[in-house]
């Protein structure tokens, strides 16, 4: 009872607060779910960490998209949240252990490709940086992959300015904050893209693409268009997706970039997922992948998340994000915070000096050392 209790306090609060001002049909039948005692029972056998209402709800939304849940699937359709919640419950009862399968085998899958807007001047920038005329993009923790696609999407800034394709399917929007413009230079040629995940999505694959429609409310349709148009996008150029961890994983990634391009790796908002020292040897991982060429880091994370990553003096969880750019060029470290950016890409403030000249920091200082996992600072030599 303390259990069913708890659930039903999680998936009360899902209904009434997370999905009340996004997904009505989710937030009726989240509150459906907190009232029945036996919908309760069969979440409980889900196990403790995917019993989240996002996760369960997706599962029942790829049964339903699946045509496994027909009475679901046509509630959905009908944007009926009383039919919705009865029939959620019928399901969840009826099939229980698919609907535990379904949580236990897959990830809940966030959809940021608005990051784009963030990530392609700062792709840009490390490319200018380094003299780059070719990039090799490598996302991380991003299981769909769909930021590897940044140069073929199209970002209209709010002051005027444009980047990428004018012509792609897929259009970003995104409000400048400061009077910085965001750098006019174009990504060079992309000549390799690489997804690297523990659970890498590819979304040429029926299942894995109807996983990534589950995980969206069904009464979200614009939501749901933007996502079949990254879908098509992307399924016109699969990258190459590594399973694996990161920091196993990256040197193989590194190593599929052509040797005349520069590896870009982006994270965003993957590193807040790992421990501090992960993090630390994911960037030793990084430092040890240039020793015979250069690679960049382009980081959309929370401020203090990324090492290496100055902060600015901005305080942890201050409701923006840190954009970091870090180039590792054979010897040692030059990391800086290039901007700030706010709800995911809406809003961008550009920070870096485009008058800065390529290998120098943002002071003009030498580079810095690499900090090792036990929190001291170590160059190449001496780590």
């Amino acid at each position: 009872m303390g259990r069913a209790r708890t659930l039903a306090e999680v998936y009360r609060r899902f209904g009434e607060v997370d999905a009340a001002g996004t997904s009505p049909l989710y937030a009726r039948v989240a509150i459906a779910l907190s009232g029945s005692d036996e919908a309760l029972r069969a979440i409980g056998t889900v196990p403790a960490r995917r019993r989240h209402p996002a996760v369960v709800l997706a599962a029942l939304h790829d049964l339903a998209l699946a045509g496994r849940a027909p009475a679901f699937a046509a509630a959905c359709a009908a944007a009926d949240g009383d039919a919705a919640a009865g029939a959620a419950i019928d399901t969840l009862l009826r099939m229980t252990d698919s609907v535990v399968a379904i949580a236990v085998r897959r990830q809940p899958q966030s959809f940021q490709t608005r990051c784009c807007a963030v990530l392609y001047p700062a792709i840009a920038e490390a490319a200018r940086r380094v003299g780059a005329d070719a990039v090799g993009l490598i996302d991380v923790g991003r299981s769909a992959g769909l930021n590897l696609h940044v140069d073929r999407v199209g970002v209209t800034y709010s002051d005027g300015r444009s980047l990428g394709d004018p012509s792609s399917p897929v259009q970003l929007s995104s409000s400048i904050v400061g009077d910085r413009p965001v750098p006019a230079q174009a990504v060079p040629e992309v000549v390799a893209r690489v997804g690297v995940d523990v659970d890498p999505v590819d979304v040429t694959d029926p299942d894995d693409a109807r996983w990534l429609r589950a995980c969206l409310p069904p009464d979200q349709p614009e939501r749901l268009a933007a996502l079949e148009a990254e879908l098509a996008l992307a399924a016109t150029a699969p990258p190459l997706l590594l399973r694996g961890d990161a920091v196993a994983v990256l040197p193989d990634a590194v190593a599929r970039v052509p040797a005349d391009a520069l590896p870009v790796v982006t994270t965003t908002w993957a590193l807040s997922r790992v421990p501090l020292e992960d993090r630390l040897r994911f960037l030793h991982r990084l430092d040890d992948a240039a020793a015979g060429r250069a690679v960049a880091w382009v980081s959309a994370e929370g401020v203090g998340v990324a090492p290496a990553i100055p902060t600015l003096g901005d305080r942890r969880a201050s409701g923006h994000s840190t954009i970091g750019l870090a180039v590792f060029d054979g010897s040692a470290l030059r990391a800086e915070a290039i901007g700030r950016c706010w709800s995911r890409g809406r809003m961008l403030a550009w920070l870096a000096d485009p008058e800065r000249s390529p290998g120098t920091s943002a002071t003009g200082s030498p580079a810095t050392a690499v900090p090792s996992t036990d929190g001291e600072r170590s160059d190449r030599t001496g780590r």
